[in-house]
């Protein structure tokens, strides 16, 4: 960028919401027995649950990924995770929103047995161990 201070949102003529916080969310492809799981299932889930809160949401393509599974003596589950994230406005990052994210996230733990959940916001990374029944 040049060296006077630049306002992307002025240059880019966008007048919706700024998006400051980014969710990441890790959608798996195998339980915690190496099974393979409804994963395109999951991914529209976590896709419109954050089009409905937060204004959209992108999945990346499989990844590559393994982790272990320190309830299971340590065993590594090696898997093809889709990566979803959305951009959020700080005004729409509250507790409500993120109680409503919850569930949906709680539920793919519990159904697709599963020994974490893998969400990031701004760069922390919060594993979801206890899956709620609904």
């Amino acid at each position: 960028m040049d060296s006077q201070s630049v306002n992307p949102q002025d240059v880019f003529r966008s007048h919706l919401p700024v998006g400051t916080s980014l969710i990441v969310i890790f959608v798996p492809s195998r339980d915690r027995n190496s099974q393979p799981i409804e994963q395109e299932y999951w991914v529209d889930e976590v896709l419109t649950t954050l089009g409905r809160l937060f204004r959209g949401a992108t999945a990346y393509p499989r990844g590559q990924g393994i982790w272990r599974d320190d309830e299971r003596g340590g065993t590594l589950v090696t898997e093809e995770p889709v990566i979803v994230f959305s951009y959020v406005s700080e005004a729409d990052l509250t507790t409500n929103a993120l109680s409503i994210l919850y569930r949906p996230l709680s539920r793919m733990g519990r159904e697709a047995y599963q020994g974490e959940i893998g969400v990031v916001i701004d760069g922390t990374y919060y594993g979801i161990t206890e899956y709620v029944e609904e």
